[in-house]
């Protein structure tokens, strides 16, 4: 079997790996060992860059409703109303959904599962890697069924305990803060009054969290502190927090302990032939949901990159910017959730649940994922901010007002996209991986601007995971 990528592992990562590359064109092999996808636990929201990147994969519309909104943090101490929090949301530039969506990785995976199916790419379960080798082409991994897979590439996105990382030797040095911490999803019956939004109690220390999700699940982060401890006393430690309301659960979906973990890998790639992703190259603590949403980025910023490569003979430089950009992310990451960690449990003035809130607020740009970027300045390296553009053929269909529609939704994830701003004409040849979209300042042609667009008078190249890769002015150009 030959095929342009072998992805080793299927949790949401790997399975959003398999399906950007099957939407580039390119073919794929998915090994895992599991025998089917997640159906409880594990990760709970996307962050608003996650939605945004989802829409360009085209998965949203079928994401989206299965979710619940939520953007508001509130603290509660002794049974009173402390604090309530949303400006970190409401502050964010270019930013359609200014949210989280609460939804658990299960139903990610579950979608995604389904998705990769049907693109002919389904996922070889209760199989795993044996052994990779390099070839002068790519690589030859061998597998426990007794096969053998040619690829041009190696993706591995098997977790934390990754067998690709490991088979490398590539150096993961973990760190453990002696935090233990229980989780419980389930239906919960409680006189405390329910709203959609996370709430963090403040007792003896900001040690639960409470985080809606969708449809009748509720979550509870319990701090705990010791390796052994049972459902009943993670209960009793929540009863404790919400004093003097009273909770029970009346289904218990799923339970489950987990120590914190914090680690980078040394690399991100081997030989330009196999690279990390996801668990597999970066753990951290869950406070501020940032694992999820840090894997699907690298699965958006390397698959597009690897597709250059394949497709139109791009050099193999473009391949090292993947570990470039986003390696600093992953280490900006870890500092953020352990600083967020580490507040639940020390505050020099007993303010933990407080602090910890203050400490999102600073970290907004990491926890919505809005503020990642691949340079330090200026509009190169940033994300395309979303705005809404006219298209004034709306009229020749009957509609009694100009038809509206966002810029996210006219870019495509196979392609570069020229953005030209203006009413000049700017004369281009363009290779074919680079679409091309016209926004006048007037309303002619096929778009025009509106009042939140935030560029005028611009030529934006935009690459395939939506950050700019370069601009220049309209006025300036050949």
């Amino acid at each position: 079997m030959k095929v342009d990528v072998l992805i080793v592992g299927a949790g949401p990562v790997g399975l959003l790996c398999a399906f950007l590359a099957r939407k580039c064109g390119l073919t794929v092999w998915i090994a895992d060992k599991s025998s089917g996808p997640l159906r409880t636990g594990r990760a709970d929201a996307l962050n608003a860059r996650s939605l945004q990147l989802l829409e360009l994969a085209g998965l949203f519309p079928a994401l989206y409703p299965l979710g619940k909104p939520c953007n508001t943090s509130s603290v509660w101490a002794d049974g009173r109303f402390v604090s309530r929090q949303s400006e970190w949301w409401e502050g964010l530039q270019g930013c359609f959904h200014k949210h989280f969506l609460m939804l658990g990785q299960a139903a990610i995976e579950q979608l995604l599962d389904r998705e990769i199916a049907d693109m002919n790419a389904a996922v070889q379960r209760d199989t795993s890697i044996r052994d990779i080798s390099f070839t002068r082409d790519g690589c030859l991994a061998s597998l426990s069924s007794g096969q053998a897979i040619e690829s041009r590439f190696v993706i591995g996105a098997d977790g934390s305990r990754s067998f690709v990382r490991s088979l490398f030797d590539i150096p993961f040095q973990i760190t453990r803060p002696r935090l233990t911490w229980a989780v419980l999803d389930g239906v919960i019956h409680t006189d405390f009054p329910k709203v959609p939004e996370i709430i963090v109690f403040q007792a003896d220390t900001s040690d639960v969290a409470w985080i809606p999700r969708e449809g009748e699940i509720d979550r509870f982060y319990v701090r705990m502190d010791r390796d052994t401890f049972s459902m009943d006393e993670a209960v009793a430690k929540i009863n404790r927090a919400m004093r003097p309301h009273t909770l029970r659960f009346t289904r218990i979906e799923w339970f489950s302990q987990f120590s914190v973990k914090e680690s980078v890998a040394e690399s991100y790639a081997v030989r330009d032939r196999v690279y990390l992703v996801g668990d597999a190259c970066h753990v951290h603590s869950v406070n501020g949901g940032m694992g999820l949403n840090t894997g699907l980025a690298d699965a958006f910023n390397l698959i597009w990159k690897i597709h250059q490569v394949v497709r139109f003979s791009s050099a193999a430089a473009l391949l090292q910017t993947y570990q470039q950009e986003r390696q600093p992310v992953a280490l900006g990451v870890v500092e953020t959730s352990a600083a967020l960690v580490r507040s639940t449990a020390h505050s020099a003035q007993g303010t933990h649940a407080s602090d910890y809130v203050r400490l999102v607020e600073r970290n907004a740009g990491y926890i919505t994922g809005m503020g990642v970027r691949y340079a330090e300045c200026g509009i190169d390296g940033s994300r395309l901010f979303d705005f809404t553009v006219c298209m004034p053929d709306g009229l020749l269909h009957g509609n009694s007002l100009p038809t509206r529609t966002r810029i996210y939704a006219l870019l495509d994830y196979r392609f570069f996209t020229l953005i030209v701003f203006g009413d000049a004409e700017v004369p281009l040849s363009l290779p074919t991986f680079v679409r091309r979209i016209k926004i006048h300042d007037t309303p002619q042609g096929e778009y025009a601007r509106t009042d939140d667009c935030p560029y005028r008078d611009q030529i934006l190249l935009v690459r395939p995971d939506s950050y700019i890769a370069c601009s220049a002015n309209a006025s300036c150009a050949p």
